[in-house]
């Protein structure tokens, strides 16, 4: 549920007549929705916050599509805006995770991390349900390079860690150069899974 990618509590899984997640091959992206989530990244990296969303350069948010045998057509882009980070039943808890699995970057540990809103996470599953839609995966943003990492564009042990037994796709956003943006896709964070992002909404 936390930490540098937001997770649903409780997310639904795919229908019984539909493949199961874990075996998407292809993630279409239309056009529109990749220009979504791409501006959301840019937007919170650039500090033009919208009313009540948290003031801090980190995007995050859910990814829902029509799922089609080993390929899915994304339908949404739903960023979050709510950080339950520092409320005082989930602060310790976080903290404990972030010393674990998290290495030192520019941002402190204790200001690290994400929980998403419970409420923030039904309103996306009932989004996608009204249109027939499934809620399949998790985005976020990374914006600091590492000498050993200097694009950024892949699932780091804290993103694995957390992502393990989710049965969501992580999908990292890389703003390292927010003119040249890089998306990639790992089921459970599994840099060994990697599904392919295609653009135009087809499989490729």
């Amino acid at each position: 549920m936390a930490a540098d990618r937001a997770v649903p509590t409780a997310a639904t899984g795919p229908p019984a007549d539909i493949a199961d997640i874990g075996d998407i091959a292809h993630i279409g992206f239309p056009g529109v929705r990749y220009d979504e989530l791409v501006e959301h990244g840019r937007r919170k990296l650039g500090g033009r916050w919208v009313e009540g969303e948290e003031q801090a350069p980190k995007a995050y948010g859910l990814v829902g599509g029509r799922i089609h045998g080993a390929w899915v057509e994304v339908t949404h882009v739903l960023p979050l805006r709510n950080n339950l980070r520092d409320r005082p039943d989930l602060k310790a808890h976080i903290d404990r995770m972030m010393t674990e699995w998290a290495v030192p970057s520019e941002t402190p540990m204790d200001r690290r991390g994400w929980v998403a809103d419970p409420r923030e996470v039904m309103a996306a599953e009932r989004t996608c349900d009204e249109a027939g839609s499934t809620l399949f995966g998790a985005y976020h943003m990374h914006r600091v390079p590492w000498p050993d990492d200097p694009l950024r564009d892949s699932c780091t042990a804290l993103d694995r860690g957390l992502a393990e037994d989710s049965g969501l796709w992580t999908l990292i956003l890389s703003l390292v150069d927010p003119s040249v943006p890089r998306l990639r896709a790992f089921f459970e964070g599994d840099n060994d899974r990697e599904a392919v992002i295609c653009m135009d909404g087809i499989a490729c």
